[in-house]
């Protein structure tokens, strides 16, 4: 079975002959995994055809005017304008968020704040990516689309960000309907051009505490779900399957989610309040596609590399059944994660991920 016939059996709720694997990592974590596996300099294509996942992304670069204006010691994302510097920890480091510019900003300055253009990115370089991707699955989007809450706190501060929701703030919501806008229209431009080499739609929002909703449904009713919806119903008008990722307590919205067309959910926290492996198949099992579920805050990063791969067999035993299971991490692997542990958690997926 080709990757690609595996990902779409997959998302169908089909038998396959394997589970679907996915592969996240944080860089330090990520180039000792590649050099365990004799993979030179890290090279992240290599190490996925290693591991054999099956999917790949593409999408268009930003090739527009800088919007946002550069710090020291800072990297600036130059289509959602949101600021990180370089935290350094005991195995590793990592980029955080930081100077948040609209964080305390007045009404006018928030609901102006720069925008791309969605002419102003390159759709012609997708062909490549997808020519060099051909043998897998592709798929549109990322974690942070539209991520309104992460996206907004990023640039806004999570504080503010939750409190302008809830408080229906009107100059928070234009620009959250301004930045959708330009989203949406990135994806509308990509999928006129190339529908016929796109397989899914992968979208974000983390809705959940570990223990708790992070909003109510009410809230996610009256304002997450209509932008969620526009873009389910963008990839469904090319009979495209969307799955989206929800870190956290967020198994409450998953009705929801299945009344909307949402095909698949991802990250799955199995330490989170009703997020555990058996409750999910329960209760959502032959309604939903589940990836993620290997959490990387238990034996993958604290035990050894046969409790992983122990933690691994168990995990594809309650997930499998059904055929509705993308075996990957709960996010990306972290850099205290021992390399054993990671190599073990792979070869279980192969071992002991095979219908």
């Amino acid at each position: 079975m080709t990757a690609k016939e595996r990902v779409l059996k997959t998302f169908a709720l089909e038998k396959t002959d394997r589970v679907t694997i996915g592969y996240e990592a944080n860089e330090a974590i990520h180039k000792k995994f590649s050099a365990a596996l004799g993979i030179p300099d890290g090279n992240y294509e290599l190490t996925m055809q290693a591991l054999g996942v099956d999917y790949r992304s593409v999408g268009a670069s930003y090739t527009g005017p800088l919007l946002f204006r550069e710090l020291p010691d800072r990297m600036v994302n130059p289509v959602d304008g949101f600021y990180t510097r370089w935290v350094e920890h005991e195995t590793g480091g990592y980029w955080d968020f930081c100077d948040f510019p609209l964080q305390g900003a007045d009404a006018e300055t928030i609901a102006s704040f720069p925008v791309p253009d969605p002419d102003d990115f390159d759709y012609g370089g997708i062909e490549q990516q997808i020519k060099a991707h051909q043998d897998y699955a592709i798929y549109i989007g990322s974690l942070g689309v539209p991520d309104i809450i992460n996206s907004t706190g990023r640039i806004m501060g999570m504080e503010d960000t939750l409190c302008n929701l809830m408080l229906e703030d009107e100059s928070t919501l234009t620009f959250l309907n301004r930045r959708m806008a330009m989203q949406l229209g990135i994806f509308e431009r990509t999928l006129h051009r190339y529908h016929d080499k796109i397989d899914f739609m992968w979208l974000g929002e983390d809705l959940g505490t570990q223990h708790s909703p992070m909003i109510s449904l009410e809230l996610y009713r009256k304002i997450f779900r209509p932008i969620h919806q526009k873009f389910i119903d963008l990839a469904q008008s090319y009979h495209l399957p969307t799955m989206i990722h929800t870190c956290g307590s967020s198994s409450w919205v998953y009705e929801d989610f299945i009344e909307m067309g949402v095909s698949a959910v991802d990250t799955l926290q199995p330490e989170a309040t009703n997020m555990s492996p058996e409750y999910l198949k329960e209760y959502f099992g032959g309604r939903l596609a589940f990836r993620g579920c290997i959490s990387t805050a238990g034996p993958l990063a604290f035990g050894t590399a046969e409790e992983t791969r122990q933690y691994c067999k168990k995990t594809l035993e309650i997930m499998m059944k059904g055929y509705r299971y993308h075996f990957a991490p709960t996010h990306a692997i972290q850099d205290n994660s021992p390399v054993e542990n990671v190599v073990a958690m792979y070869q279980a997926a192969h071992d002991f991920g095979r219908y």
